[in-house]
């Protein structure tokens, strides 16, 4: 396989656009010192953005109005309940992945 200077530019420049936007508020920020009440509203930036991701899988739109996907419930209540007790995202991670393979193998 042949990589051309193309090719090899645009995965540059998509690195580049990718990088920035993640890079530059921390370089900028880094020097200011931010108000208490900022950053514990910071803090919850994660699990919102969680939070939602999790709620889209679980809940669809379609003509009837909305539906919960019953696989995806199988595998959220264990999930949950890992998380609840084990406190590390990555037990948690690799709970919700291994039940939803093993779900998904026995309920599609």
């Amino acid at each position: 396989m042949t990589l051309s200077t193309s090719i090899l530019l645009l995965i540059i420049g998509c690195a580049l656009v990718t990088l920035i936007p993640r890079i530059l508020p921390f370089i900028f920020i880094k020097k200011l010192q931010l108000p208490e009440p900022f950053l514990k509203w910071l803090s919850f930036i994660p699990v919102c953005i969680l939070t939602a991701l999790v709620i889209q899988s679980v809940i669809h739109v379609d003509d009837t109005g909305f539906v919960m996907d019953q696989t995806v419930m199988i595998v959220l209540i264990p999930t949950i309940a890992v998380a609840i007790f084990s406190k590390s995202l990555s037990i948690t991670v690799i709970t919700g992945v291994a039940l939803m393979a093993v779900t998904r193998m026995f309920f599609s």
